[in-house]
């Protein structure tokens, strides 16, 4: 259980990091953000120092409750010496807990957020029923239905003819897809069951959108290679195998037009990606592919906290 964080009122919020990032940075790494935020980190774990208008906000993470109360230890100690006489800060930590067990979607925002967007209509109703009844606990793959309105949306937003979705599952997303391309448009859908995807056609020919999607059976990463090189792809969607998402997401960025935007999902991983001590392959893949797409010149993105965490990755 290695995360934890404080909330620090002061009027100095951004002084107390500077001094914690100076001091500590001699025995530590550390760095400070130009935007007032500071990361130190130690050989036990690392500390988040975040200036919230009259507030501090301390995030601490380790590999194991032990190194991660050292963490709290030295960063506390610090910080109340250099506060003095002149505040009495009061740092109280939350109780660990492990990245799995953050509670990303609280159950009354999530109830809400499902009431307040556009609802999925009764074809799409009947794919989310069958999916539950035919998959069992696979059923969860499938993308929640205001996720899926949000794919549609940036669909049209964007303005899309050309796109690729690597991860069909039962058709939900790929549904939503090919209902916001522009006229003529179309989807390369991309996936290895074909059991699954055997629903997701039938739902596709009942939405009259079968003509528009273009279903590959096989393993992703050789059906984008065989794709011509230019960049002619408008959005696509990554929602598979998560090991493989850094080799997608090269494939595709390289084929996207200037203004073209990725779509990835599950960023998060139920939280276990904000969490050092989970190193399953998957979380670890996950971790280096968002450091990698941050640091990626050829795009400008965002992550956002939406369901398992989605980032949007547009080409410069």
């Amino acid at each position: 259980m290695p995360v934890t964080t404080a909330r620090v009122t002061t009027a100095r919020p951004e002084r107390y990091i500077k001094q914690l990032v100076s001091h500590l940075g001699h025995k530590a790494s550390a760095e400070l953000a130009a935007d007032g935020r500071g990361t130190i980190t130690f050989r036990q774990g690392t500390c988040v120092l975040a200036p919230i208008g009259h507030q501090l906000d301390l995030i601490a993470t380790a590999g194991d409750l032990d190194a991660l109360a050292d963490v709290q230890e030295i960063v506390t100690r610090h910080l109340v010496r250099f506060a003095g006489e002149e505040e009495d800060l009061g740092v109280e930590w939350t109780a660990p807990v492990a990245g799995e067990d953050l509670d990303l979607v609280h159950p009354l925002l999530d109830d809400y957020l499902l009431t307040q967007c556009t609802p999925p209509d009764d074809l799409l109703q009947e794919l989310i029923v069958e999916t539950r009844e035919v998959t069992g606990r696979a059923a969860g793959m499938q993308v929640s239905r205001d996720e899926g309105a949000f794919l549609t949306m940036l669909v049209q937003l964007v303005g899309a003819r050309n796109a690729v979705e690597v991860g069909v599952f039962t058709g939900y997303s790929s549904l939503c897809i090919a209902r916001g391309l522009a006229e003529g448009g179309r989807l390369l859908a991309c996936d290895v069951n074909d059991e699954w995807a055997a629903i997701a056609r039938s739902y596709w020919e009942r939405a009259g959108v079968a003509d528009r999607i273009d279903l590959k059976i096989g393993p992703a990463i050789d059906t984008l290679r065989a794709l011509p090189v230019e960049p002619v792809i408008d959005i696509a969607f990554i929602d598979a195998d998560k090991t493989g998402y850094a080799a997608y997401y090269e494939e595709i960025v390289q084929r996207l037009r200037p203004g073209g935007l990725v779509v990835l999902d599950n960023v998060f991983l139920g939280g276990r990606v904000l969490d050092p001590a989970c190193q399953g392959v998957d979380h670890v893949a996950m971790r280096r592919l968002n450091d990698l797409i941050v640091a990626d010149d050829r795009v400008d993105s965002v992550m956002l906290a939406v369901r398992d965490g989605v980032t949007l990755a547009r080409k410069r």
